[in-house]
């Protein structure tokens, strides 16, 4: 294999597992029918990678650690004793190794549509659909998707090996479904696909506050699937909020890395050929008449990133909109969102009182503590500001977050 030189073997794994680590599982996972093996045979992998990598990096790495990946599926089946059971995937796993080893390396398909379909089968629960497709298509750990959904990981480990555990008995197919069978899945992928999104947009672990690669898998993931149903008004839907919500995405962070709130973003770093696409999805989608909860958070959405500046935001028209999405998806959520819009439409009052509404429900929801926070630092309640922005500093994930919310906190009267 041709190699070239690099000193860093770790972080050109790194930047690799960012970009390719998706695509590079569902490969496996078709080949392999296991979510399990697949995952240990990539993790096998990559610590090989770790090691080889050091001595001259392969010129196509997402070829090498597919090849590696399925020698290590190999050694596991033969270690395990399920050599006699799984004959056919062993000479199927050899044949594919025999032919990866031409030169150059054939192009490894892209099977992350179908991993997506597979994790949403109506057959699974829907929060464990979500929770798998956030493992395998998103990466993320066990920990930081318990997180996500508030459980104890021990609790979603146990989720998603019983959800592993019934594709694999069920005998699930590997496959994106025929036409017949969209209406039970694709709200299912939808949501996923914007869940996906949001773990980009505000990670919900350490480091960087934006993850640019599961941002722009999940606009990747509505694109196709907006290529398979054209005209399905939910799926503009979802592709719009994602494309004008990630259109912004250099002006979330100032020089200094720190986090910028949206009135104070620079918008002349907003992507506007991204926001005029958003835009024009929206305007495509609506044409359907068939509103659904995507078209309206995109409405949203545009709101934001077609105003002049934070003063000419039509927050009237937002509360309008959030009671709207309350009729879909009545979550102390969107009741949370829709008393900010409130509160900036001009009753702070109003806004500040639908807050203790929903008070106790969202106790460990960090965004509640923040906008209570910064609703009564507006209205003059400078202690009961500085408590609740200790907790949203508390609950916080990201040292960009922590040091926004310790400056708003700091900036209040004594």
């Amino acid at each position: 294999m041709r190699q070239r030189s690099g000193p860093d073997a770790a972080a050109a794994l790194k930047d690799v597992v960012a970009r390719d680590r998706g695509r590079l599982l569902s490969a496996l996972i078709r080949e392999l029918r296991d979510f399990q093996l697949a995952e240990d045979a990539l993790q096998d992998a990559l610590e090989a990678a770790l090691v080889h990598w050091g001595r001259g990096q392969p010129a196509d790495a997402r070829a090498w650690l597919l090849r590696v990946a399925r020698r290590k599926a190999i050694d596991r089946i033969r270690r395990a004793g399920r050599w006699r059971d799984r004959a056919g995937d062993l000479a199927a796993l050899a044949e594919a190794d025999q032919a990866a080893a031409s030169d150059p390396p054939p192009d490894i398909p892209d099977e992350r549509l179908r991993l997506i379909f597979t994790c949403c089968h109506p057959a699974l629960e829907p929060k464990s659909r979500v929770a798998l497709t956030l493992r395998t298509l998103g990466g993320l750990t066990t920990g930081e998707i318990a997180a996500a959904f508030l459980d104890r990981e021990e609790t979603m480990g146990q989720r998603l090996s019983r959800a592993k555990s019934k594709i694999a008995k069920a005998g699930i197919p590997f496959a994106v479904p025929g036409p017949e069978h969209w209406s039970e899945r694709l709200h299912s992928v939808l949501t996923v696909i914007y869940l996906i999104f949001n773990e980009g947009y505000r990670a919900s672990s350490g480091g960087p506050l934006v993850r640019i690669d599961l941002c722009e898998e999940a606009i990747w993931l509505a694109r196709t699937v907006d290529g398979l149903v054209p005209g399905e008004a939910e799926v503009m839907g979802l592709l719009s909020l994602m494309l004008t919500t990630h259109a912004r995405r250099s002006a979330r962070l100032d020089g200094a890395g720190a986090m910028v709130s949206l009135c104070d973003q620079d918008r002349r770093l907003w992507d506007r050929d991204m926001v005029a696409e958003g835009v024009a999805l929206l305007d495509r989608a609506m044409t359907r008449r068939a509103p659904g909860p995507f078209q309206i958070k995109a409405a949203i959405s545009a709101l934001h990133v077609q105003a002049q500046g934070p003063d000419a935001t039509d927050w009237r028209q937002m509360v309008l909109l959030y009671d709207a999405l309350l009729v879909h998806e009545p979550t102390a959520v969107v009741r949370l969102n829709r008393a900010v819009a409130l509160a900036e439409a001009g009753d702070l009052a109003a806004g500040l009182r639908a807050l203790e509404e929903i008070r106790g429900y969202l106790d460990h929801y960090q965004p509640y503590h923040a906008a209570r926070a910064d609703l009564l630092a507006r209205s003059g309640q400078g202690v009961d500001a500085r408590a609740a922005y200790g907790i949203a500093i508390a609950l916080s994930r990201s040292g960009q977050e922590r040091r926004f919310l310790e400056q708003r906190r700091d900036r209040l009267p004594e």
